[in-house]
């Protein structure tokens, strides 16, 4: 089987897709990754064939750009400079490395380009979401930043507020240059781009685990939940002897990271700094752009570049953080207490979801101030059922059986390649509502 993989984003995107691309590896498959080359590193790292999708300094530039992390401009910075930029190229790169009868596609919930020659070539394609905010629901509906909680909402309501966000603000993005490329092969053009058109027919996997987020009945019907993936570089497993020094001379530290990707976090290491000395605890700010810290630290506060999540919580106290999914995942299978300060995209419900587990608190980045944060950490750290429901969920998180079952179901897809290209892959029974 020969797997092509579309990695688009920062590291929480580019992990997962490279894990199960190293787990498919393992099985004897051939594997090559459609991503922007500054993960090169990684790519080859797990032995995978990087398919390059733009430059490194566009990476760069658009990390840069101050609506990224803006909740609503966000969204449409990353449709319109992101996915829609570099459509085409995709589309080309990916038509241009398919083998029909050999590949299989699992692709980033935003790359349409794998949706594309899935319609035109009936091309075997998973479409693959980190988090149950990628998909849209009347019913366990997500949380999204400056919007109302939407759970009594009568489900009339629901359906009209996201036919208002199709029509308002992802279709006119992302509509005209995927349906000019549409119109040059012969396609019609398509509506609902983001809450219909782009997932596979055939399978959808979700990466996370039920018990985070059920299975709901308005998905799509080939809906597959994997669990965590968990995936770190092998190459990055190895913690730096400051690292280790630092973490041996005294309690556990609490650690706080804002996104690989953010470059626009000096509020937040300020405020980190602060809500430290406030509690008398050690601190450690994860980012690879030390300019975002505070001038002048402290010694109990110590500026660290990347460390693997995987090796590092289980050291720590507990995490202050932007709310990726994926740094939501390391932070439950240490089992350890957690705050999020969600700035934009599917960070806030990932952080409800958590407080809703009982492992962490959400603290609105607007309110954010170090006798706010400090009494949110004070409280984990201090109750007696956190740590239980931590412990609990630390033992259901298993991201090598994650990683296996992804690579399962990606061979299923495979042997099914003779039915029909719209065909669904058996999964479980729900019908779809919306």
């Amino acid at each position: 089987m020969h797997v092509i993989l579309s990695a688009l984003g920062s590291y929480g995107d580019v992990l997962p897709m490279v894990g199960i691309g190293a787990a498919a590896r393992a099985r004897g498959h051939r594997v090559q990754v459609v991503a922007n080359p500054y993960f090169q590193d990684v790519v080859a790292g797990a032995g995978l064939e990087l398919l390059p999708l733009g430059t490194a300094d566009e990476y760069r530039e658009l990390m840069q750009h101050p609506d990224l992390w803006h909740p609503r401009r966000g969204l449409k910075l990353v449709l319109g400079r992101g996915a829609g930029a570099y459509l085409r190229q995709a589309f080309a790169t990916i038509d241009a490395n398919y083998r029909p009868g050999e590949t299989v596609l699992a692709a980033h919930g935003l790359d349409l380009g794998s949706r594309l020659l899935h319609e035109l070539r009936g091309a075997p394609l998973a479409t693959v979401h980190f988090a149950p905010f990628a998909l849209v629901s009347l019913h366990d509906t997500p949380r999204y930043i400056g919007v109302p909680d939407m759970k009594r909402w009568p489900r009339w309501l629901k359906y009209a507020l996201y036919r208002l966000g199709d029509v308002a603000m992802v279709d006119p993005v992302i509509g005209p240059p995927l349906n000019a490329l549409r119109r040059e092969l012969g396609l019609p053009a398509v509506r609902r781009i983001y809450s219909v058109w782009n997932n596979s027919p055939q399978l959808v996997l979700g990466l996370w685990p039920d018990w985070f987020a059920p299975l709901q009945p308005d998905w799509p019907e080939c809906t597959a939940l994997t669990g965590f993936p968990l995936w770190d570089p092998p190459a990055e497993h190895a913690a730096g002897a400051d690292v280790n020094a630092f973490l041996a001379a005294g309690e556990p530290p609490i650690a706080f990271a804002p996104g690989s990707a953010n470059v626009q976090a000096q509020e937040f290491f300020r405020v980190a700094v602060e809500t430290c000395q406030r509690m008398g605890r050690r601190g450690m700010l994860l980012t690879k752009y030390p300019a975002q810290a505070p001038d002048r630290l402290p010694p109990t506060v110590r500026q660290f570049g990347f460390i693997p999540f995987s090796m590092l919580l289980p050291r720590v106290a507990a995490l202050v953080h932007h709310g990726g999914i994926g740094t939501c995942a390391q932070g439950l299978a240490a089992g350890i207490p957690q705050v999020v300060v969600p700035m934009a995209y599917d960070q806030l419900d990932n952080g409800l979801r958590l407080q809703r587990l009982g492992v962490g608190a959400v603290v609105s980045r607007r309110r954010l101030a170090p006798r706010r944060l400090a009494r949110e950490l004070n409280r984990l750290l201090t109750s007696p059922s956190v740590p239980r429901a931590c412990a609990e969920l630390a033992q259901r998180c298993d991201g090598p059986a994650s990683l296996e079952a992804a690579c399962d179901l990606l061979e299923q897809l495979h042997a099914n390649r003779r039915r029909p290209a719209e065909s669904c892959l058996p999964q479980p029974s729900h019908a779809s509502k919306y």
